[in-house]
């Protein structure tokens, strides 16, 4: 058990007795009354989604978990498939409790993934990756009308807007978490 104060993002509860993610975390101080914390959590399991208000004195449970090194295989359109890096057991995770993650994560590499007694509850993707542009259009001179942007396709699938300066077979970085364009990364 644990005070709500202490809750923090990616975080694993037990709440009616199946486990949630903590995907976002308010900490509200109000000029009267007690402080208390906005919860919003995802259960890796249904994919529901809860959102709670917690005094920051009231406890919570929390749930050991283990975070493991797994590489990443290829998704079959309902289940990511991973490996165990240390083990090298397969094991599949349902696409609908990660949807958003879809185009985010490449296949052949490393992600960490939380498990709980043998299930997996969340992975763990970098807030910054660097993206091979697989498609993208020509720019056209003088075209500045529009905010000097375009939209790209990465390696992944994932469509990023970019400058109109960014070309294919170019590596750009992106911040997974908002999934724009940071930088040109330069081979």
């Amino acid at each position: 058990m644990i005070k709500a104060g202490q809750i923090d993002k990616g975080m694993a509860l037990l709440v009616k007795g199946q486990p949630f993610i903590v995907v976002d975390r308010e900490f509200v101080n109000p000029g009267k009354g007690s402080a208390f914390v906005r919860v919003k959590m995802k259960s890796p399991t249904t994919g529901q989604v809860l959102r709670e208000t917690i005094k920051t004195q009231e406890s919570v449970e929390d749930i050991m978990v283990d975070d493991k090194d797994c590489q990443y295989l290829y998704n079959d359109g309902e289940m990511y498939h991973f490996m165990d890096t240390e083990t090298f057991e397969q094991f599949e995770i349902p696409m609908k409790s990660f949807e958003d993650y879809q185009f985010l994560m490449k296949d052949g590499e490393s992600y960490r993934v939380t498990m709980w007694e043998s299930r997996p509850l969340n992975i763990v993707i970098p807030f910054k990756v660097v993206y091979e542009v697989a498609e993208a259009e020509d720019a056209v001179k003088g075209d500045t009308v529009n905010g000097a942007s375009k939209i790209v396709v990465t390696e992944t699938g994932l469509k990023v807007k970019v400058p109109i300066f960014i070309k294919q077979g170019e590596k750009i970085l992106v911040n997974t978490e908002t999934k724009e364009y940071l930088e040109r990364v330069n081979n």
